[in-house]
């Protein structure tokens, strides 16, 4: 089983923040699959159980508490699983310091301080876990700028990059974390 989480925060007010595109990402991903609503709510976390024909069952997986106490939430998703967190798992989030129309994945590293981030790595106890971090560029004080909706002339950027974060999820479910790096570091969209 694999799980790919995606980072956000919950209610409509957030829906379209730069600090969402994490839970877009799982969302897009359902979409693509097939699958409608939210999942089923456990433990602060909405899961959504997907048997995918090409990559087998899949946890889809958005905490459903602020973006700062995701750790929680996501260890209660996976408490009945035998996931190893280290190879079966994808953390999906925003990052400010790439810019708008690049993204990174990663192995393993360090929160970078992002918050959601930080508080993942708190609860496991390790920061060796699969990441990919969508660039949501910078602007002003951190917190004003992730917690803002993209600009009009950023908001199509802002959905090609959602869905090149899902194509890189999928090439990650397909071929591991390597494959995707290759395929997806560097790759940038103006």
């Amino acid at each position: 089983m694999k799980v790919v989480c995606g980072l956000g925060n919950p209610g409509d007010r957030y829906r379209f923040t730069r600090h969402n595109v994490g839970f877009r990402v799982v969302d897009l991903l359902a979409d693509r699959w097939g699958h409608t609503g939210e999942g089923r709510l456990s433990d602060g976390a909405a899961v959504l159980d997907v048997r995918h024909p090409d990559h087998g069952r899949i946890l889809l997986v958005k905490p459903m508490r602020f973006m700062n106490r995701s750790g929680a939430p996501l260890r209660a998703a996976l408490r009945q699983t035998d996931v190893d967190v280290t190879t079966d798992l994808l953390l999906v989030t925003d990052d400010i310091d790439l810019p708008l129309g690049r993204l990174r994945l990663r192995r393993s590293g360090s929160a970078g301080g992002h918050n959601g981030l930080r508080d993942v790595i708190a609860t496991f106890g390790s920061d060796e876990f699969n990441r990919l971090r969508i660039g949501v560029g910078r602007a002003g004080t951190a917190a004003s700028h992730v917690l803002a909706t993209f600009r009009t002339d950023e908001r199509d950027l802002a959905t090609e990059m959602v869905a090149l974060g899902a194509d890189a999820a999928e090439r990650w479910l397909a071929a591991g974390i390597d494959e995707a790096m290759n395929a997806f570091n560097g790759v940038e969209r103006a």
